[in-house]
């Protein structure tokens, strides 16, 4: 037996050996793994590049005329100005703002001059210049979001908060999900942007928050009314403390009573008189809530900043013609060449 027992550390190591040539192997196949991708993606980019490198010459002047092309058109073309309108919606009727967006486009793609200008109110040759709109959400600050946050945890179920966290949310968000909102347009014509606020303004109006407002109001009337009578009912009761205090102080017999039974009455008094106090402080301040929410919510979108007098240039390089132009020869060239050499592979294959 004792010849035995030296031999299980050596078992014991050979294991560990293995095991470590495993392991070692493991991570010899998944960084050469890794490393396969990386290759095939270089090999990719170079077969990309390479029918592009070969025909520089070709490739070369096709940039440059297209450069010059785009260039001409920039020049030629009437310049595109820009304004922001900022609102906030109330009642949800972001909704039928993102609709009536999308239909303001879709006139503008359809050029129906005459319903353009019945909308904004303007005449037809102003109405001919504009180009399109666009909805983006914001701008919204880190406490927006925090308030958004906090207000849809109360919309849902509790069950559910602890399943969607401020990161998640944050993340799949949509256009529509908060109540800020800006809305760019973009026209041929400098001095047009004011005459749309009037148009946009009706966007807001629709059947579906009338109704909201309508429900939010007798809510408020409702609860409006009943702290009211609550109020009422706390100044009357308050009137009848303070009228047997009165009593209770011209009433001079009750200072000659048994010393034990003073205090107990006076504090007992003073202490309703405290307690209505409070509850009368609470109410009063819920019924300020319902009329400040009342007050600041009292239309369907409020402006938070208007339409320029006078519109901006666009000056994004991106949005020039001599830099989109190229970009598209580049890409349209790339896809030939690789066309090309599909077609010849197909040919030359057996």
């Amino acid at each position: 037996m004792s010849e035995k027992l030296p031999q299980q550390p050596q078992n014991e190591e050979v294991d560990l050996g293995q095991l470590f040539n495993a392991i070692g192997k493991l991570f010899d196949k998944f960084f050469a793994f890794i490393g396969r991708i990386f290759k095939g993606i270089f090999s990719a980019f170079i077969y990309v590049l390479k029918p592009l490198v070969h025909h520089f010459k070709i490739v070369g002047i096709a940039l440059v005329a297209a450069f010059i092309v785009g260039f001409i058109i920039e020049k030629t073309k009437k310049p595109i100005y820009f304004s922001d309108l900022i609102v906030k919606t109330h009642f949800d009727s972001k909704y039928q703002l993102k609709s009536d967006i999308d239909y303001f486009n879709a006139l503008i793609g359809a050029d129906n001059v005459e319903e353009l200008s019945t909308i904004f109110e303007i005449d037809s040759a102003s109405a001919k210049q504009l180009k399109v709109f666009e909805l983006r959400a914001g701008p919204e600050t880190q406490n927006d979001l925090f308030l958004e946050y906090d207000e849809y945890l109360q919309s849902v179920d509790t069950s559910l908060v602890n399943e969607l966290s401020y990161v998640e949310y944050i993340n799949n968000r949509g256009l529509l999900s908060g109540h800020i909102f800006t809305i760019t347009a973009y026209s041929s014509k400098q001095n047009i942007f004011l005459d749309l606020t009037k148009g946009i303004k009706k966007t807001f109006e629709n059947e579906y928050s009338k109704h909201q407002m309508q429900v939010r109001d007798t809510i408020a009337y409702i609860e409006r009314q009943s702290l009211t009578t609550e109020l009422s009912r706390l100044d009357s009761l308050q009137k009848t403390y303070l009228e047997v205090l009165k009593n209770d102080s011209q009433n001079k017999a009750l200072s000659f009573a048994i010393s034990s039974s003073i205090p107990l009455q006076q504090e007992r008094s003073i202490t309703k008189e405290y307690e209505l106090f409070i509850k009368e402080q609470e109410i009063r301040r819920n019924l300020n809530e319902v009329n400040s929410l009342i007050a600041e919510e009292n239309t369907y979108f409020d402006i938070i900043s208007d339409f320029d007098k006078f519109g901006s240039y666009d000056k994004l390089l991106i949005n020039r013609f001599y830099f989109k132009l190229p970009i598209f020869v580049l890409l349209l060239l790339t896809v030939g060449f690789l066309f090309i050499k599909f077609i010849r592979f197909i040919k030359n294959y057996e």
